[in-house]
């Protein structure tokens, strides 16, 4: 069985209290995106050693880590501790960009979990997958169904929002420049925004400049300056809308659907550093 785990963005993310427990309660919309990764779960056959519950291949972009530290494995273990499940082989093709704030990984372990759910016949519901979805990460309950959704505590608290962007271009720029989630959250002053991010969705896209905020952008563009540029530069090259996705790296932008094809050749010679570009209408 193959699926096609999708990334996303954040419409706005505001950081607005730091938990007893270290975490950070946040406000943000997310937002899916056609750019897709590749997994595939094979039951195993007299090919595969005996003893081995799961293996795993990768391709496309290069993961760091140990491979059988992927979150995918720890999907189809965190399953197996409450069902039976088959020995199974799995193939992931990377093509969402990594350490890049568009939740790839997280979108590898939710559609793990859908996948299994699906092939192996659990019966469980989209909250009790989402449940499992949470111990994985954050953001991995939204990726179950992937959805415009609006989220509270750590991301996991999801409501569906009427949010279509059809017929807008998106452009998505990943430079490579990694940015720790940790020292990201750690630059963080919590505060509430003046207009919540599900309220200034809701207005015009020509409207979001000046209503929507990502709180990491302050402290990493000051950590990354390239980053600021980028996005200056896209609003420079027609974007009605900018921002950086999660705590970074990559920034997305919005733009009329019948926008041309945008050159990045002077956002080289700007930033001095090696970048991904993405076009698609949404």
């Amino acid at each position: 069985m193959i699926k096609f785990p999708i990334a996303k963005v954040n419409l706005g993310l505001n950081i607005v209290e730091r938990r007893d427990d270290g975490y950070h309660n946040l406000e943000t919309v997310f937002y899916p995106v056609p750019i897709t990764d590749a997994l595939e779960v094979l039951p195993m056959d007299e090919r595969f050693p005996i003893g081995d519950d799961c293996t795993i291949a990768l391709s496309g972009i290069g993961v760091k880590g140990e491979v059988m530290d992927n979150l995918v494995v720890k999907a189809y273990r965190l399953l197996a501790s409450r069902y039976e499940l088959p020995r199974v082989h799995i193939h992931l093709h990377k093509h969402i960009p990594t350490q890049a704030g568009m939740g790839g990984g997280s979108s590898d372990a939710a559609v793990m979990i859908s996948l299994l759910n699906e092939m192996c016949e659990l019966g469980m519901t989209v909250t009790e997958m989402r449940e499992v979805a949470t111990r994985l990460g954050a953001d991995c309950p939204f990726f179950i169904t992937g959805e415009p959704s609006y989220a509270e505590g750590i991301g996991e608290k999801l409501q569906p929002i009427a949010l279509n962007l059809s017929g807008w271009k998106m452009v998505v720029i990943h430079p490579h420049i990694p940015v720790p989630t940790k020292e990201a959250f750690a630059l963080i002053t919590p505060h509430r925004p003046e207009v919540n991010c599900r309220v200034a969705v809701m207005q015009p896209v020509s409207e979001w400049r000046h209503c929507l905020f990502n709180d990491f952008e302050e402290s990493v563009f000051a950590q990354h300056p390239e980053l600021a540029i980028i996005k200056s530069w896209l609003y420079d090259n027609g974007a009605v809308y900018a921002s950086m996705s999660g705590s970074g790296s990559s920034l997305f932008a919005l733009m009329p659907a019948a926008a041309e094809h945008i050159d990045t050749t002077t956002l080289e010679r700007r930033i001095g550093h090696i970048f991904d570009c993405y076009e698609m209408v949404l």
